[in-house]
């Protein structure tokens, strides 16, 4: 036996299942948006500590400010590829925008990576982050549309 409320449409033209769906990788990014911010201070305080003279010569401090920021970006990249996933399924943006984020985020980390250009690797994060940023917009401008046109009519 299937439950009505999610099989018949909303007044908007979405499943309320679909809206619950994409409600919910709403929050899974703004989760990965929220360790993005957590990378940038630490990548901001571990990298002042590591400069000042007293802690030159502390691994752990280098490390923190090395390697953190990295981690915590690369703990998005899950979210952000099922939000993409979310984002093709229901066309809340052009597949080629979707594509081109993703993918030059993927190539840019794996060359990095593969050819050992860590001067690089960077840029393949920034990529990530900018994705999930990207991806941020895009709920945004879909809850609004939902919020302004309730029965799903833009109107003309």
């Amino acid at each position: 036996m299937t439950n009505p409320t999610t099989t018949t449409p909303s007044p908007t033209g979405f499943a309320p299942l679909a809206i619950q769906r994409i409600r919910g990788a709403q929050k899974l990014n703004r989760l990965a948006i929220y360790a993005i911010y957590v990378a940038i201070v630490a990548f901001i305080i571990f990298g002042t500590f590591a400069s000042m003279k007293a802690y030159r010569d502390s691994d752990v401090l280098y490390m923190l400010f090395y390697y953190l920021p990295y981690v915590l970006v690369g703990l998005t990249v899950p979210i952000t590829l099922y939000n993409a996933f979310i984002i093709l399924r229901y066309r809340l943006n052009q597949p080629s925008m979707v594509a081109i984020s993703i993918g030059l985020a993927v190539i840019l980390t794996l060359v990095s990576l593969l050819f050992s250009l860590s001067g690089w690797l960077w840029l393949g994060i920034a990529a990530w982050m900018g994705a999930a940023f990207l991806f941020s917009a895009n709920f945004k401008r879909f809850f609004k549309f939902i919020d302004e046109h309730p029965h799903g009519t833009p109107d003309a």
